[in-house]
């Protein structure tokens, strides 16, 4: 079968090379991203990823395969990057929420303001995300009652206990496989320097036969340590950025969701001292 592959025409190659690794990638990301219980798919993940690793391998020209079985474990290592980079983008665009941030924010203060809690409430259900989620299930546990009867159960410290709770519950959802790309760019540039290192050591030895060089192990040493160092550095550049990225982006959102959570604190605060 891996015959057939490398002589298939350029097209097929590039269709399996590209096409079948994007498509796994995508559909597997966008699954981790909607899925709670993700260690069937995980496996899956990497089951699958094995698989088209395999493939992809086989399909290479000669002179990428020369690059030796680490090649292979870079493509694995590159799969698994960009479907945690796609999980991490569509967990975070879903924890976004409808609205734009500051407007939720200001017709739910508003509304806690005025003591109409189920309006509150009602606002949090129709912006989802995050801060929907942290706002509604915090409040929920303050106030009971609905309507002119809703009315607030709880003392002013166990508020702010109540929220901080919220906070500290849905901050690890949105923080979730952040350590995965930094884990995956540190491995790739591990695994680039192990290739290097053994390309190295074929070098050397073909230098070392006694008379003139073994040229051509000498140029699959070589060829052997450019290719994983420079696909290790890839792998390690990505992943750097896309960590850096996404975790600027979960600060920032969490600092938006502190920010209405201390500013809802301190309207239920002063309305509990007026009691």
């Amino acid at each position: 079968m891996f015959e057939a592959l490398r002589n298939a025409p350029a097209a097929v190659k590039v269709i399996i090379s590209l096409g079948i690794p994007a498509a796994l990638a995508i559909g597997l990301g966008i699954a981790l991203a909607f899925v709670k219980k993700v260690g069937l798919l995980t496996l899956l993940l990497y089951v699958c990823n094995f698989i088209v690793t395999v493939i992809i391998f086989q399909i290479l020209p000669d002179f990428v395969r020369a690059g030796g079985p680490l090649v292979g474990a870079l493509i694995f290592v590159f799969i698994l990057l960009v479907t945690y980079m796609i999980e991490r983008f569509f967990t975070l665009q879903r924890s976004k929420g409808k609205q734009p941030m500051n407007e939720f924010v200001r017709s739910y203060i508003g509304h806690v303001a005025e003591k109409n809690y189920d309006a509150a409430i009602a606002d949090c259900d129709m912006q989802g995300g995050s801060a929907g989620n942290v706002l509604k299930g915090a409040l929920q546990q303050v106030v009971r009652g609905s309507g002119d009867k809703a009315v607030i159960i709880r003392s002013a410290i166990e508020i702010r206990r109540i929220f901080e709770e919220a906070v500290a519950r849905e901050t690890p959802l949105l923080e979730r496989n952040l350590i995965a790309l930094t884990t995956i760019a540190s491995i790739a540039t591990m695994i680039g320097l192990l290739g290097t290192t053994i390309g190295m050591i074929r070098a050397f030895q073909a230098m070392a036969h006694a008379g003139a060089p073994d040229a051509i192990m000498l140029a699959r040493g070589i060829s052997e340590a450019l290719f994983n160092t420079a696909g290790g550095l890839s792998n390690a550049i990505l992943g750097i950025i896309a960590n850096n990225y996404f975790v600027n982006r979960v600060d920032r959102f969490t600092y938006e969701i502190n920010e209405a959570v201390y500013d809802t604190i301190d309207v239920l605060e002063r309305s509990v001292e007026k009691k």
